[in-house]
């Protein structure tokens, strides 16, 4: 009995560390990685014309149909991603809070002169990502912000696809401005990948004394690399227009 007593209170006690934290956030960062790099490799569609953009995104919507209804992929993945943002969030703010909380001692001083500007980083550009992503789902996702012409949200089908999706993109980025907002919206989701990939891999105790300088070159990488796909297509169309 006193054995499976102390059992349960170590069980309950490993939920409860910063170490089980930073996995939790390691796990629903990666989660968020792999959705990012399949979204950014399906925007470079916007390479093959309107025909093979307008036809990706409507794959999307009509994917494993009819085992799953109109949009249901989409549906099940926007609802991963509410539950893994939740969790994400969540121990970012308990492991934030706990890291204040032991700001006084002598390890906890030494540790945050070493990682300062990562944590920063972070922590703002967090920040700033939750505000690009809310704006990109109103922008793209629900289309209560209109850039550009507002004929082109509203777009009909040809042959059951709808023309929308790649009208969408050619007027809101043939406006400069708008290209930079997303390459600060990007930059600050680039930031947090790059410096999420090498806290993920110390959080499972994977990052070592020898591997630790080709791990930041790797995530540095991985975030430039993210940059590039995204930043690419709004590129293209600023300054060629696309196809008409």
């Amino acid at each position: 009995m006193a054995n499976n007593k102390a059992l349960t209170q170590k069980k309950r006690r490993s939920w409860n560390t910063t170490v089980f934290l930073k996995q939790l956030m390691a796990i629903s960062g990666l989660f968020f990685v792999v959705f990012i790099l399949f979204h950014s490799y399906g925007n470079l569609k916007i390479f093959a014309g309107p025909e093979a953009y307008n036809g990706y995104a409507h794959h999307l919507r009509t994917m494993f149909m009819p085992i799953l209804p109109y949009e249901g992929l989409l549906w099940i993945l926007r609802v991963g991603l509410i539950v893994f943002l939740v969790v994400h969030l969540y121990a970012a703010a308990a492991t934030w809070k706990r890291s204040n909380r032991a700001r006084g001692s002598r390890y906890q001083v030494k540790k945050s002169a070493s990682n300062a500007y990562a944590a920063r980083t972070m922590r703002y550009g967090g920040v700033i990502l939750g505000l690009f992503i809310i704006f990109h789902l109103l922008h793209f996702t629900t289309k209560t912000i209109q850039v550009g012409d507002k004929a082109a949200y509203a777009a009909g089908e040809v042959d059951g696809v709808s023309q929308a999706p790649y009208l969408m993109m050619q007027t809101t980025f043939s406006h400069w401005y708008m290209v930079l907002v997303y390459a600060l919206g990007v930059g600050a989701l680039c930031l947090h990948i790059g410096h999420g990939i090498w806290s993920a891999l110390q959080s499972f105790g994977w990052l070592r004394k020898n591997t630790k300088s080709l791990i930041i070159i790797i995530s540095g990488l991985v975030g430039l690399l993210v940059f590039v796909v995204f930043m690419a297509p709004p590129l293209y169309l600023l300054f060629t227009g696309g196809v008409h």
